[in-house]
């Protein structure tokens, strides 16, 4: 359900920047753009904390971008979600409908229209690496895709009475389960360091293939949102979080 408010806080929300909350920074430089202030980070509490400060100086909505696992078995990487719902460690969080909607209108045209999806969202607190742990959360949710970040972004959202919204790409789908390689450098602040990733290939030189195929799947993810950061700003979608 869209939030209702005033025409004079319609107005006065309009000036103010939409804060896009993210996991990496590779995700944040995709998503920095004029009228926006992006808050990333990979550990939920300094996540939290700056996004908490982020909304104290104002915003007009609050969006959930970046990349997300695949739970449903059809969805290729690259595949776009525009999120209705998140559930997760807060419950269910509903998404602004009529924000999803101008989301999707200005994502359908041009070339993500036939990867654009919608539906349910899941959140998580921990990675979520298994093919089988993707299978359950799937099963017992119906949940698109998964992330860490929504359900944050979803909350302080609703703590604040302003706009939500969900737009992710799968980057790795239902049916693979990621070599430990592949998360082993993840750093708190959302960077990535090599070194941890190296010697985890030197433990275990078998996940060199696995994490070959991780690489091609990050690239999908990485163009369908580099296109849907363009679509966003051509449309004007993050100019104004309410219709």
């Amino acid at each position: 359900m869209a939030l209702s408010t005033t025409p004079s806080a319609d107005a006065a929300r309009s000036t103010l920047p939409v804060i896009v909350v993210t996991g990496m920074a590779f995700e944040a430089r995709i998503a920095r753009g004029e009228g926006v202030e992006v808050v990333y980070a990979a550990r939920a509490d300094l996540l939290e904390r700056a996004l908490s400060a982020a909304v104290a100086r104002g915003c007009s909505g609050i969006v959930s971008f970046g990349t997300a696992g695949g739970l449903a078995p059809d969805l290729e990487p690259g595949t776009l979600i525009v999120g209705e719902a998140v559930v997760g460690p807060f419950g269910r969080l509903e998404t602004d409908r009529l924000w999803a909607d101008r989301l999707a209108a200005g994502l359908s045209i041009g070339p993500l229209a036939a990867r654009l999806r919608r539906g349910l969202t899941a959140a998580v607190t921990a990675p979520l690496v298994s093919a089988d742990d993707k299978r359950v959360l799937h099963r017992s949710t119906g949940a698109l895709a998964v992330d860490m970040e929504s359900h944050i972004a979803g909350a302080m959202a609703a703590a604040h009475g302003v706009p939500f919204a969900v737009c992710r790409a799968i980057v790795d789908p239902a049916w693979r389960t990621l070599p430990s390689a592949a998360t082993a450098g993840l750093r708190d602040d959302g960077t990535t360091a090599l070194g941890p990733i190296l010697r985890e290939l030197l433990r275990q030189p078998s996940q060199l293939g696995a994490l070959i195929q991780v690489a091609v799947d990050a690239r999908a993810a990485r163009v369908s949102l580099v296109q849907a950061r363009r679509a966003m700003g051509e449309a004007g979608v993050l100019r104004m979080a309410t219709a």
